[in-house]
């Protein structure tokens, strides 16, 4: 009865990727200047969601793998164009990218938000 609800697990793992994605965002913006940087950028949720089914895989042995936790994929290298000087982080694209990780963050507090909404009702609790 008390166990988590898959649609509020979903939210928690949108709401972890899209932070990872920012904080690959952010050090792709860092190393802009940095000669011979390779933009990286995180996987899909969709993607990731799809393949792990929304809970953490073990990279190394020895690693919990907890049934509820959700799974942050690794960064991998983004596709363009380098530089003369080898770097290929364009801040337009990352302007971009921030601005999507941005939504889909939004986009699960909203869903974990209404799912709260929605339970409470049922419960005949109000906020």
């Amino acid at each position: 009865m008390f166990e988590k609800l898959e649609l509020t697990r979903m939210a928690q793992a949108m709401a972890a990727q899209a932070g990872a994605r920012m904080g690959v965002i952010a050090q792709n913006v860092a190393n802009a200047d940095t000669p011979g940087f390779k933009a990286m950028d995180m996987p899909s949720f969709a993607e990731t969601y799809a393949e792990g089914g929304g809970h953490m895989r073990a990279t190394r042995p020895g690693h919990s793998t907890g049934a509820d936790a959700s799974m942050t994929p690794l960064p991998r290298r983004d596709k363009g164009a380098a530089a003369p000087n080898g770097n290929s982080v364009s801040l337009e694209t990352e302007m971009v990218k921030s601005a999507g990780a941005r939504q889909d963050h939004e986009m699960a507090l909203a869903i974990y938000r209404n799912t709260s909404d929605i339970i409470r009702a049922s419960l005949g609790r109000s906020r």
